[in-house]
């Protein structure tokens, strides 16, 4: 029998359409697609598993379009810290004691985060990729996985660069694994951490392999200055200089980008990722969305890692993004709520090169839904279904995640991780190795 799931009687969120919240509607899953949208019962689903909808929102998954899952394994290890000393004194130390298994069990402990609040796609930049790739494949998340990449000295050879060698490996490897599940993108750190050798190299390696680029762009404001100082350009200038834009680009934060950037960015058509929580928990700055929006940049969110967010609830980044958009433009009318959400799902889809696949709920789309329970006392009343999404809910009022039509997480259990192994690994393993202790 065909694996199918009929939703009965539920709110479903269609962001492209005028009308966005259709009421009392019938949503057919079939062989991990959305096979059916209406108001009548399908003769077709009568074998189907039947969930009941009521006072329930189905949704499009939530993309994580900039994020560093194996930092889960930092939430909360160093907070109320000054930048500088955060990375150098406190999280690159521990980052040198990761090994292939706590970076496994970090990943797992950070994507099971993830499913919980409704995340059914991100985009990592990180170190051991292979294993990352690992845990994403087996948790059946969507992933477009990246090795993020350093180069401090003048010379570049990238048959020795261990990064640059592991990205190679990834894209031989990974690259479409389960019919496209797991998608490997090149990356660069940033261009304060590197040199125009490396950035040339990785452009062409992303052409060759006709896939994106990650980058962390003008994320600070020194570093975007220093940059000025060192080229008498800022970072998206340069970059443009040598070609960096011409494949398919995330840039994330743009918090320290002009109105020139900007211009450069939708010429090229670059996602511009924006991760407020850490931005403003490291006090990084705000980025000016609301004039990218304007310039027609595609805009998506991301959480960031967790030692600079603490949680990887993308309905946090949601509601905060409409806030710091209408205050730093101080119009309250901006940001409204369909173009938020619209951020969090198309345009992330847009962000991985995902959009034909999903982000959007439409007959022939891959089935990556959440469900989120309405009847919570927080989203009592709803006079306005998009606003309590917004402005109201949280990522724990999701109540399943599926992706590809197989449900990932309902209701407090994991189906495709075993979460007491995961935190029973993360108490005798990973707490110990990197921290000389276990949990609490």
């Amino acid at each position: 029998m065909k694996n199918r799931t009929l939703f009965c009687d539920v709110t479903v969120i269609d962001i492209q359409q005028e009308q966005p919240v259709l009421n009392h509607r019938y949503v057919g899953v079939s062989d991990g697609k959305i096979a059916y949208i209406g108001e009548e019962k399908p003769e077709e689903f009568r074998d189907a598993r039947s969930v009941d909808g009521k006072n329930k929102v189905l949704m499009s998954g939530l993309i994580n379009s900039h994020t560093h899952i194996p930092m889960t394994a930092l939430r909360g290890y160093s907070d109320d810290t000054d930048l500088q000393d955060w990375l150098y004194n406190k999280i690159f130390p521990i980052e040198d004691k990761f090994t292939k298994d706590t970076i496994r069990i970090a990943t797992q402990l950070g994507v099971m985060e993830a499913m919980s609040f409704g995340t059914t796609s991100l985009s990592d930049m990180y170190f051991f990729s292979d294993e990352i790739a690992s845990v994403c494949a087996q948790s059946k998340i969507k992933a477009n996985i990246s090795r993020g990449a350093h180069l401090f000295t003048e010379e570049f050879d990238p048959t020795a660069h261990q990064a640059m060698v592991e990205q190679n490996e990834l894209l031989q490897k990974w690259n479409g694994y389960d019919q496209g599940l797991i998608l490997i993108d090149c990356a660069i750190h940033g261009e304060y951490t590197t040199n125009y050798k490396m950035w040339e190299y990785v452009r062409d390696l992303a052409a060759s392999w006709n896939t994106r680029i990650q980058i962390h762009l003008s994320e600070t404001q020194k570093e975007h200055e220093e940059c000025i100082q060192r080229y008498g350009m800022t970072p998206t200038a340069v970059l443009h200089r040598h070609g960096f834009f011409d494949p398919s680009v995330v840039a994330a934060h743009c918090v320290y980008i002009t109105e020139e950037d900007m211009d450069i960015l939708k010429e090229k058509n670059v996602t511009a990722a924006l991760c407020p929580v850490s931005n403003l928990k490291l006090a990084s700055g705000r980025a000016d969305g609301n004039k990218m929006l304007q310039k027609g940049i595609n805009l998506s969110l991301g959480t960031d890692g967790v030692a600079s967010n603490n949680n990887a609830d993308l309905f946090e980044e949601i509601k905060l993004t409409a806030m710091l958009q209408k205050e730093r433009a101080k119009d309250p009318t901006c940001f409204e709520a369909q173009e938020v959400l619209q951020m969090a799902t198309r345009g992330g889809a847009i962000a991985q090169g995902r959009q034909k696949e999903t982000g959007t709920m439409a007959v022939g789309m891959d089935a990556d839904l959440i469900l989120l329970d309405f009847d919570k006392p927080h989203l009592y009343p709803c006079h306005n279904v998009l606003n309590n999404l917004v402005y109201s809910a949280k990522g724990s009022d999701v109540c399943m995640t599926m992706v590809r039509g197989q449900v990932v997480y309902e209701n407090g259990e994991f189906k495709t991780l075993d979460r007491e192994k995961i935190i029973y690994e993360t108490n005798k393993i990973l707490m110990p190795t990197l921290f000389g202790t276990s949990h609490l």
